[in-house]
Formats: structure tokens, C-alpha cells, sequence
């Protein structure tokens, strides 16, 4: 897609590839009607549940198997598990379509796919999702930034079954009291959390780099909501900005983060955009 706005009248088609939590809020709106934009397709694990769902649409889309989205759509959103992001992500960006992803952490692991972007003139647009301030992040980016630190806290069972837990034997069920799993990198805490912490990711690819962003992550079992408070000390400002996410059906992931997928495609055909 050479153009995000709409001309003579015409809208842009999106597919939606993965129909759990965040995807199916993501139908939702759109086929409620999103500015310059419709619905055209969606792809699910549940092909017979999605197909269900999309039928009582106001406008009823198909549902197609992954490889095949890029050929209904020019945008398609990646809202799907972590391991089969290559299916999704390579076919779009080989086409030179527009991926919107939502796995970012999987971004950071599949570096030949940004690669492959830049060769296919494809784009891929990363929303804030979870995450506040990465305008400023990004901004303080382009002038020096010393550190970024980000402190995430999540009630235990948004963190069950993250391969960091199974690899160390840590069982979170009757913790009673904060516990600090992890401090280190970006690059590494994406590994050991890959479903919990695409918050990190982006926010590495918004500063200083995978590696020289660091990470803390504690269990907390007196939360009910995914806390991230991130600290940016740069030669332009220091800031420190906290967010209390409210979990989605998901206890992974935060409603805000379909949310901010809404938000960034509402930019795509806005006359006026705000923020960076």
C-alpha cells in the first residue's frame, strides 16, 4: 500500500490474522466502522467459531487461512501467538502490504522480516499497545539517551506458563508476597516471556536497543492489573511514567492493547494525526 489515505471515495481493506481477545474487538470496530478503512477478511485457529462470529457482522467477511490474507487486504493486523508469527508476517511483507503487529517481542527474535520490509517496500507500523510514552521515548531517541529501565509487575496468573517459569522450575500458584523473577535485557526478558512482554520489545525498539534496555519482572499476587512503569534518563529529559492495564479475557494481555491497534488505524486515514 503506496498511500494510508483514501481517495474518490474508496476505503482501505483490512484482515485480521488470529480471532481471540484482542483480534475480535479489532473485527468489531471495524466492521462498526473505522474512517477510510473496512473490513475484508479474518483468519483464526477456530476457523468454524471466527466464521460464526463474521456472520452476524454487518458486513460478513470470509474466513481464510494466513498465507492468504495478503491477497483480500492491503493492511493486515497480526493479533496471533508468538510462534506462528513468520506465517503471518512474511507472506504480507513479501507482497509489500502493510503489517500492523502486535507480537513485537517475535519482531525483535525475526530480524530477516524487517529486512525483507525494507526490500519489498512493505511497511510495519508497531502501536503502543500495552505501553504510555514511547512518543517521548522515541523523540529522546533522537538526540542521546543515557538509560531505560522499565519495571513490569503482573498478578501471577498473566505470567503462567512463560518459558523463563518452566526453564528455572518457578511455580507462581501460592505466592503470597512480591517476587522478582527477572533483571536484565530486553532482548533476553522477550525470550523468557514472549506472550507477557511485547511491552518491552517495543520499548527497546523506541530507545536504545534490545540490549541496552533493561527489564525487571515481578509476580505480584495483591495486583489485578498489568503495572509497567518505565524511566528514561536522556540528554533532552528524565521522565517516569507508570500504567495500571486492566487484563482483557486474556489475563496476558490488556483491553487498551486492541485499543491502541484501533487507534493506530484511525491515524492511517486522519487528515490530522497526533503524536509522533
Amino acid at each position: 500500500m503506496k498511500n494510508d489515505r483514501k481517495s474518490a471515495g474508496k476505503t482501505i481493506p483490512v484482515a485480521i490474522a488470529g480471532f481471540g481477545a484482542i483480534g475480535r474487538k479489532v473485527g468489531d470496530r471495524l466492521d462498526a466502522g473505522v474512517p477510510g478503512l473496512r473490513l475484508a477478511a479474518v483468519s483464526a485457529r477456530n476457523v468454524d467459531r471466527a466464521a460464526g462470529i463474521v456472520a452476524k457482522y454487518l458486513h460478513p467477511v470470509p474466513v481464510v487461512p494466513i498465507g492468504k490474507l495478503s491477497e483480500f487486504a492491503d493492511i493486515v493486523i497480526e493479533c496471533a501467538p508468538a510462534e506462528i508469527f513468520t506465517e503471518i508476517a512474511e507472506p504480507v511483507v513479501r507482497a509489500g502490504k502493510t503489517l500492523v503487529v502486535i507480537s513485537v517481542g517475535a519482531l525483535l527474535a525475526h530480524p530477516e522480516i524487517s529486512e525483507l520490509a525494507k526490500q519489498s517496500d512493505a511497511r510495519i507500523l508497531v502501536p503502543t499497545g500495552a505501553l504510555l510514552g514511547l512518543d517521548a521515548v522515541q523523540a529522546a531517541a533522537e538526540g542521546k539517551i543515557e538509560s531505560v529501565r522499565m519495571i513490569s509487575r503482573k498478578p501471577p496468573n498473566g505470567l503462567m506458563g512463560a518459558p523463563f517459569l518452566v526453564e528455572h522450575g518457578i511455580d507462581l500458584r501460592d505466592i503470597t508476597e512480591p517476587l522478582k523473577l527477572y533483571e536484565g535485557s530486553a532482548r533476553d526478558a522477550v525470550k523468557g516471556f514472549p506472550a507477557n512482554l511485547n511491552v518491552a520489545a517495543a520499548l527497546s525498539l523506541a530507545g536504545i536497543g534490545p540490549d541496552r534496555t533493561i527489564i525487571e519482572i515481578w509476580a505480584d499476587p495483591q495486583l489485578t492489573r498489568n503495572t509497567h512503569t518505565i524511566a528514561v534518563v536522556s540528554d533532552s529529559a528524565e521522565f517516569t511514567m507508570t500504567i495500571a492495564n486492566i487484563p482483557s479475557e486474556n489475563p496476558k494481555t490488556g483491553k487498551i492493547t486492541a485499543l491502541s491497534i484501533i487507534a493506530a488505524l484511525r491515524k492511517l486515514g486522519a487528515a490530522v494525526r497526533i503524536g509522533t
